[in-house]
Formats: structure tokens, sequence, C-alpha cells
């Protein structure tokens, strides 16, 4: 077949794929028109000002659930939305109230996210079932949009939950302003594309999940319509497996620089490429040296709507060196971690991961999903054989929305662990999840 022919079928999908909305995105509409707008200084008299205004505002709110690094469990828009007269100032004020419940069976993790890493091995006999509940998710938000004559459109947004100690203590989670291309801020990070993560009723998420938050400067530009690229420099936080006894941290002094090309066919569809490069620093007590190593990473992923009812979520990452910036690894330091025929020398290993689910919607407000992800951890020979090789993580679930800012779900959830010894052990969680949001 000739390349015309090729070129000419892909895009009359792609024309198929954008003339019929996909039930996510009816389901986004839906939430978006539940927006009600309250006027702060009096509303406009003409009722034509006043509909142009409010379709205006709720394009902005629909817009708000097409962030490009906005997972399907963050924060809906706001309930309300406080607006002024000339609509060039809207404040609102949001949060929800999430509470899970869960149940081990069969050795029980140690903690409330159901991580792979952490499922202990051999089991713990006073831990083989476990029951709990959990108020962690829970969270409060403000989102200011505004223009003015100096700096355009601009939006500030802050968000904290309670997911602190024992799921109870509340914590900033983001702190950001956007001004035209640019973000400031605390921020997700360039590298990572929660969008592309299948939804999870469980807070920890797929395994190899990459959703580092940090204080960073992105410029992320769009050009010819469906192509984004974006830079940034990033806040560091290492995880440097030191002793401190033949090797220590040193202190970061470089940030990281991370890079993203994205190109989007439809709202809410889109492939990306990203890459992180990081500076890694640790000190010989031996010798009384410093020494500065290199740690990278890339990732490949995607979200698309093949069919108006499927949703498909992919991701995968290799790279060295970049552990600490999310996956099973964060529970560790693999940063860097020690040789294993000399102690004082630290090295950046090798790991990667993959996550892919499928989503199917029975209407726009009800839908299952399976999952399944990897992360694999590559350290030289000789390293401790009770030491992490890998782990597997895969779930289903059903979320359904009762009303568009009440919704129900509940989840089975598989982890396995193996260590570098070939020593491995399942573990099993069932999930419940009740949220409502304003």
């Amino acid at each position: 077949m000739k390349s015309s022919h090729l070129a000419t079928i892909f895009a009359f999908f792609i024309c198929l794929q954008a003339a019929a909305q996909s039930m996510p995105d009816s389901q986004i509409s839906e939430k978006a028109a539940s927006t009600k707008v309250v006027y702060i200084d009096g509303r406009p008299e003409s009722e034509t000002l006043r509909q142009n205004d409010i379709d205006s505002i709720r394009r902005k709110v629909t817009m708000f659930y097409y962030d490009q690094f906005r997972h399907f469990m963050d924060p809906d828009a706001p309930y309300f939305l406080f607006m002024s007269k000339d609509n060039n100032f809207s404040m609102g004020i949001g949060g929800g109230v999430r509470m899970r419940a869960y149940y081990d069976w069969g050795g029980a993790v140690p903690s409330s996210a159901f991580a792979p890493y952490t499922i202990p091995i051999p089991a713990d006999p006073a831990r083989m079932r476990h029951f709990a509940t959990v108020p962690s998710g829970t969270y409060l938000f403000f989102r200011v949009i505004g223009n003015n004559s100096v700096f355009g459109e601009y939006q500030l947004y802050i968000e904290s939950d309670f997911t602190g100690y024992q799921g109870r203590d509340f914590k900033l989670k983001k702190a950001y302003a956007t001004v035209h291309d640019f973000t400031f801020g605390y921020a997700a990070s360039t590298f990572s594309d929660p969008a592309a993560l299948s939804p999870v009723v469980d807070a920890a998420g797929p395994n190899n999940k990459f959703s580092a938050t940090s204080v960073l400067v992105r410029y992320m530009p769009q050009f010819k319509q469906h192509w984004y690229v974006g830079v940034s420099v990033e806040t560091p936080s290492t995880m440097v497996a030191a002793d401190n006894q033949n090797t220590r941290p040193v202190s970061e002094w470089l940030p990281d620089f991370a890079a993203l090309v994205q190109y989007e066919w439809q709202q809410g569809q889109h492939v990306r490429l990203s890459g992180i490069v990081r500076s890694l620093s640790y000190r010989d007590m031996v010798t009384s040296t410093n020494h500065n190593l290199a740690g990278w990473g890339v990732q490949l992923s995607s979200e698309a709507h093949p069919h108006n009812r499927i949703t498909t979520y992919l991701t995968a990452n290799y790279g060295k060196g970049y552990a600490g910036l999310g996956s099973d690894l964060l529970y560790g330091a693999y940063d860097l971690v020690a040789t294993p025929d000399d102690p004082t020398k630290l090295y950046a290993p090798a790991s990667y991961g993959w996550n892919l689910g499928v989503q199917y919607n029975f209407r726009p407000n009800l839908f299952a999903t399976i999952s399944a992800s990897e992360t694999r951890f590559l350290p030289k020979d000789g390293t401790n054989p009770d030491e992490y090789k890998y782990g597997i993580f895969g779930c289903a679930n059903v979320f359904w929305s009762i009303l568009p800012r009440v919704t129900v779900a509940a989840e089975l959830d598989y982890g396995y662990r193996r260590n570098i010894s070939g020593v491995g052990r399942a573990a099993h969680r069932a999930n419940v999840m009740a949220s409502f949001t304003f």
C-alpha cells in the first residue's frame, strides 16, 4: 500500500475520533456544566453579556480537566466560581472528602499504600490479614484565573491534602503560577505524565508511577496546533545509599533539567516523549574526595480514545539514577548505591518500568479499568541477594459517579515482589472508596 494511502486512512481515522465525543469527554462536559458562577461586584445588566461570561468560564473550567499534568484522581474543578463583573478575575475554592477502606489477606502489606516493594519476605505471621480505613486524599484547593494589561492571562493554584502521617496530616501538594507558556512554583515535574496513568483506587497507584513534584520554572509553548515542547529547571531531591562510614551524601548543588515533546491530536489524547538529566554527588570518606555522577531517565507515554467507550493508558521508562523521582524504587535509596566489591564507590544503577491500562465506559459516569505495571531494578552482579529485583502490580476496578460530584469505586489489587535471590511473594488487597467534591 502506498504511503499516501496510509496517510489518507490515518487522517480519516483521526477525523472519525474528532467527530464522536468519547464518554470520558462527555463526563467532563457534565462536570463543567455543574459549576456555578457567582458575581462578586454585581452582575452585568445585559443577559447576553452574562451568558457570554458563563460560556467563557465554562470553557476555562473544561480546560481545567485537560491540564497537561492532571491525573484522573486529581481534584475536580471548583463547584463555585466567584467572578468579577468585567470578567477579568475569577476565583474558585474547592475541595473533596475521600474515604478509603481496604482489606489485605494472605500476608498484609505494612502500609496504606499498596506498593509491591513493601511486600515483606517472608510474611509476618502476626499480619496475615489486615483491615483499615484512611481519609488520605481528602483535599482543599484554590484557583485564580485573571487577566490584566501587564501579564495578560494568568492562573494561580494552591492545593493541599491529607496524606501525611497516618494519612491525616495536612500538607502542601502544589503551589504554582502560570503566565502564558511559563509555570513557576511547586508543580508536577516535566518528566512526569500523570494523565497517562490509569485510574487506580489505591493511593500508591501503578508501581512505575513517576509523578514527582518540585519547585520549578517551566516553559511549554504550543505550536502548529497539535505540538507541544517543554523545558524546565527543577529543584533536585536525590536518594543516595551512603552508609556514612565509607561514603556520605554531598549536598545537592545543581538543578535537574527536564524536557518533553508531545503530539496531541485531540484534547485528552496524546503521545509524549520526556527526559531528565540529574547531578548525583557523594563523598568518599577513605580518600576524602567528592565525586559527581550523572543520572538520567527517558519516558514514553500516551493516553488515547481508540473508541468512544475505550481509553488506553501507556507509560514506559528507562534510565540510571532516576529512581528518586518515583516508582517502587522511591521506597529505597536507589539513585546511587554501593559497588558490591568496593563500598567506597557508588554508582547510578539502571532500572526500567512500564504501565498499561484499558478503561471501558459503560456510560459516561460508569467505567471499569484493568491495568498492570512493573518496575525492575538492574544492579551490578554481587548485590545483596535479599535486595529488591522487580515488582509487579495489577488491578481491576469500577468507578461510578452517582452524581457529577459524588463517586464510589471498588478495586481488587495484586502485587508481587521478587528479590535478587529468586525468592518472591504475592500480596492481595480489596479497596472501596467514596468521594464527594465541591
